[in-house]
């Protein structure tokens, strides 16, 4: 086990102000006192592993994440029991990931137990910051960049692992269900690209479609197929799931643009646990407009690890736009799966998967 030094902050958040950060954390805006660093290089491989004060990073301008876009992150949460016990849900496949993303931006591979054993180095600092309430988390976001100084285009040699610590509430503001774009100009990724890896260029790329949403009053954008713009690929940021009138759930096959969202796999496989039909296939974007005017498809909702479950209430196009069941509320099968999935994460379901770790804190 890699042990951490600890440099505890000199300016620790009080309780009070703690407390006053944490009454309605916007998502992504607070943070913890402390970060998780540790640092890469060829021929010595990864070492200085530390836990120390959240400050801001000195890089030089020449490093090489600021000319060739080497970066990749992970995003899971810490959550807090009724009993107070701290835990995270499927950790070790946020850390499987993190390797096949390096693998694909030709970056340092970081072995499981040092991504593992960061996360859980911080949570020991920063327990206080790990929210008790039911609706809120502490979202922990793992990330890596190259920072060798080199101008010119090849694999670098350094690389530096941060893990920052977040207290969350819900990804989307407001209640009910969310309005999302069908994106038809703008694709998100294609075969042999980068689809599959959590990497920033990926969320770049849907930035401007994602204003295009905006500037149509919706939350999120979905994208299609960059070859024929015709099937439903996923969302700006989570992937996307379909519930037909019989009950069974559908949603995009893996092919290599769509990124294997652990809170998908777990819906598939808790789904299938609890009875539910649970389909991969490919979705054509007339065929779902069609089905939901229909009442073939009567639900819609988006799903990842920021967002957990939240229902699609209509999806808008220049064409016109489709309502899924009556366009406001959840309907019940999405409902059904996310309190079992949510009551999962916390502790408060039977885990038949092994899926939650306890953190000694």
């Amino acid at each position: 086990m890699v042990e951490f030094t600890v440099e505890q902050t000199t300016t620790p958040t009080s309780a009070e102000q703690r407390a006053a950060l944490m009454a309605d954390p916007k998502f992504g805006r607070v943070f913890t006192d402390h970060m998780a660093v540790i640092r890469y290089k060829d021929g010595q491989g990864w070492y200085d592993a530390k836990i120390i004060p959240r400050q801001p990073l000195q890089i030089d301008p020449a490093s090489t994440v600021l000319h060739y876009g080497q970066e990749i992150f992970e995003g899971l949460k810490a959550y807090r029991g009724k009993d107070g016990a701290v835990s995270l849900f499927r950790p070790e496949a946020n850390a499987a990931r993190f390797v096949a993303s390096a693998r694909r931006l030709s970056m340092a591979e970081l072995p499981e137990e040092l991504f593992l054993g960061a996360i859980k180095a911080l949570l020991k600092v920063d327990r206080d910051w790990v929210p008790a309430e039911a609706e809120k988390s502490l979202y922990l976001r793992p990330f890596m960049i190259s920072n060798e100084v080199f101008l010119g285009v090849k694999r670098a040699n350094e690389y530096l692992f941060i893990v920052l610590a977040s207290p969350v509430g819900g990804y989307f503001s407001g209640n009910g269900s969310i309005p999302v774009w069908v994106s038809e100009h703008y694709t998100r990724a294609a075969i042999g690209g980068t689809g599959e890896a959590k990497c920033g260029g990926n969320y770049a790329s849907s930035l401007l479609p994602q204003q295009e949403a905006s500037d149509n009053g919706c939350s999120q954008v979905l994208f299609l197929d960059a070859k024929e713009r015709r099937f439903i690929d996923e969302m700006g940021g989570m992937n996307v799931m379909f519930v037909r009138k019989d009950g069974s759930v559908v949603t995009p096959p893996l092919g290599g643009t769509i990124l294997r969202g652990i809170t998908r796999d777990s819906i598939l496989k808790l789904g299938r646990h609890m009875g539910l039909t649970m389909v991969e296939e490919p979705l054509a974007i007339e065929d779902v407009f069609k089905a939901a005017a229909t009442g073939d498809i009567t639900e819609a909702f988006a799903c990842g690890t920021a967002a957990v479950i939240s229902p699609i209430g209509e999806f808008r196009r220049k064409a016109g736009s489709v309502a899924f069941g009556d366009g406001k509320t959840a309907g019940p099968v999405t409902m059904k799966l996310r309190n079992a999935l949510c009551g999962l994460q916390r502790g408060e379901e039977a885990d038949p998967f092994g899926w939650v770790h306890p953190v000694a804190l």
